[in-house]
């Protein structure tokens, strides 16, 4: 007769823990404080075997010679990525180029569009994933594959994001094995269902916050860098490196005198049809003007001398 109260007893004490770590949030700072609670508070020694040092154990950390030594740096987490628009004489040579910039430094064209005009390659662009590390090298040499005209780069600091949100995967996930506990006790239907529920719902949210990050991780491993290579108006952009020299002086010499001669051509062009009737009009009526007699004037009188 004293084990059926026992049991009862034992069966209201599951329950009323179940329906507690229902309540408890486990995103947050409510996550970390109901696993705190229910565990009786996190010791240092539980946050060094889950691989988070406490604060009072990093602030006590000494050398082999007593000294204090400070704690290391926190490696910087950044997401990198620029723009670049270029334009080429040949856009197909240019975005060869951009392949082998790409692949020289280790990444890859993860996405590429492009547009041709009878079957020439009038415009592209390529969207690269390059080491974080190699992120202004790259930009370089893509700059030197064209004609730069505009380049925009960002950069966004996440390193406290990535760190809370590995703390939160770690408080998750102990918090899910505490849950796990709880459901290899549960004896009753209604206690096993409200634990797998609770379960269920806080391993959806470990999922999440995984998949937050493995995506923080990829973004700050690796840098972005979208090009834009359009085709050159070749009468834009003449062939001339030296604007201040000889090369310069002679290029703008040859071009006004081929202006010159393409205005005389221009005009006696539009002369000669004229000029050739008037010489077809012109030269037989000249002609027979100078061989028809003179009308209008009679024969000399013989002159009469004077006595």
């Amino acid at each position: 007769m004293t084990r059926r109260p026992a049991r009862a007893t034992a069966y209201a004490a599951l329950v009323t823990t179940a329906l507690l770590l229902t309540g408890c949030s486990s995103t947050g700072d409510g996550s970390t404080q109901s696993d705190t609670a229910s565990s009786g508070g996190t010791t240092s020694d539980e946050a060094a075997a889950d691989g988070v040092e406490a604060p009072e154990a990093a602030s006590r950390r000494t050398g082999a010679d007593g000294s204090a030594q400070a704690a290391p740096a926190v490696r910087r987490a950044v997401i990198a990525a620029a723009t670049v628009a270029l334009d080429s004489p040949d856009v197909a040579k240019t975005r060869q180029e951009v392949k082998r910039v790409a692949d020289f430094l280790g990444g890859e064209v993860s996405d590429e569009e492009a547009s041709t005009d009878d079957g020439e390659l009038t415009w592209t662009r390529m969207v690269l994933r390059v080491p974080t590390e190699s992120y202004e090298e790259a930009i370089q040499r893509v700059e030197e594959t064209g004609r730069m005209l505009k380049t925009e780069r960002s950069t966004e600091d996440v390193t406290t994001q990535v760190i809370d949100n590995d703390v939160r995967i770690r408080a998750q996930e102990r918090s899910l094995r505490r849950v796990e506990v709880l459901l290899d006790r549960a004896e009753r239907i209604a206690d096993v269902v409200s634990v797998e529920a609770e379960l269920t719902r806080r391993q959806a949210e470990l999922d999440s916050l995984k998949q937050q990050q493995a995506y923080l991780a990829d973004q700050t491993s690796m840098a972005t860098v979208t090009v834009h290579v359009s085709l050159r108006d070749s009468e834009e952009d003449p062939v001339v490196e030296d604007e201040d020299g000889f090369l310069h002086g002679l290029a703008a010499g040859w071009a006004s005198l081929s202006g010159a001669a393409v205005a005389l051509a221009t005009v006696a062009g539009v002369l000669l049809p004229w000029l050739l009737v008037l010489a077809l009009l012109g030269v037989p009526t000249w002609w027979a003007s100078r061989r028809l007699p003179r009308r209008g004037r009679g024969p000399a009188e013989p002159r009469q001398s004077s006595g």
